[in-house]
């Protein structure tokens, strides 16, 4: 676009400033501060466009799934000048990006009324001071085009938000979440003594999770009945999971496409995807973070 100032800039050989500027309603003053600013706009222009190119290159290696906070946060690690989220949000709207915004939750939990029910450990206090000490389990659906859904059970560490386990399978029966807590034990190596805070979900409530959590040692918490509050930090997760894989798509095209697309999330989502919650970090840079500051204060003592 091209402007007042630039369009005297442009003619004044032919017509003449005066001339130009009385036409244009311009005082001559104004002109001539434009042209002694010029250089230095330049320079800011310049810098503006490199910002910009940085910015397309985070969002797309994010698969466009980040906003300006974590642009920023993602900037200030690399470096450079210094930078906020005002001014990325700012440029990002100037070059059309955005992030992705939530979409709908399907409701997955079955509640079982005759099964027994565990006492509420949590409290809603979705914190934990120490790794490996409360975490959080929920199953959110996958749809799939032509065919019927498949399901994703997680296992949330409430220290450092990490996924320490997660299941995918075409069915909601008990055997998956046992499968996702299967793989956070194996995670951590030793679950004995954490929490494990769900809904009230039929496979939540049954005889065998019970039990493989008792073999365990692992004690169970549920929260109110239909309350999505008592669950927070997983229906948050999967909320986040859907709207960063789907993309405003209804469905995925394939079961092995849903898959895929859920395994690079979950990778992602652990070792590089970052959590305002955390100081802007990944989970595990967090969880990395918490072990080094325990080995130098154990050191110290």
């Amino acid at each position: 676009m091209v402007t007042r100032y630039q369009f005297v800039d442009d003619h004044q050989r032919r017509h003449g400033v005066k001339r130009l500027c009385d036409i244009l309603g311009l005082p001559r003053s104004s002109f001539s501060y434009w042209r002694s600013t010029a250089a230095a706009r330049a320079a800011r222009q310049t810098i503006e466009a490199g910002l910009a190119a940085r910015i397309r290159k985070v969002h797309q290696d994010s698969d466009g799934i980040y906003g300006a906070p974590r642009i920023t946060a993602e900037l200030r690690d690399e470096g450079g000048p210094a930078v906020n989220h005002k001014r990325v949000a700012r440029i990002m709207r100037t070059i059309g990006l955005e992030g992705v915004r939530l979409r709908r939750r399907h409701r997955t939990t079955l509640a079982d009324q005759a099964a027994a029910k565990a006492p509420d450990l949590i409290g809603r206090d979705f914190t934990a001071a120490a790794v490996n000490r409360k975490y959080v389990g929920d199953i959110t659906y996958l749809p799939v085009s032509g065919s019927k859904p498949l399901y994703l059970a997680t296992v949330i560490a409430l220290a450092s938000r990490r996924l320490a386990g997660w299941a995918i399978a075409d069915h909601m029966r008990t055997e998956l979440v046992i499968d996702a807590l299967t793989a956070a034990e194996r995670t951590r190596g030793n679950l004995s003594g954490a929490i494990m805070h769900t809904d009230h979900g039929s496979q939540y409530t049954s005889r065998a999770f019970a039990e493989i959590c008792r073999s365990a040692g692992i004690r169970q918490s549920m929260g109110a009945v239909g309350s999505s509050a008592d669950n927070t930090a997983a229906e948050s997760r999967n909320a986040a999971f859907k709207r960063e894989t789907l993309k405003g798509r209804k469905a995925w095209p394939s079961e092995h496409e849903a898959r895929l697309d859920a395994f690079r999330w979950l990778t992602r989502y652990n070792t590089r995807r970052r959590h305002s919650r955390l100081g802007h970090r990944s989970p595990v840079a967090y969880e990395n973070g918490l072990q080094a500051a325990a080995t130098t204060l154990a050191q110290a003592a």
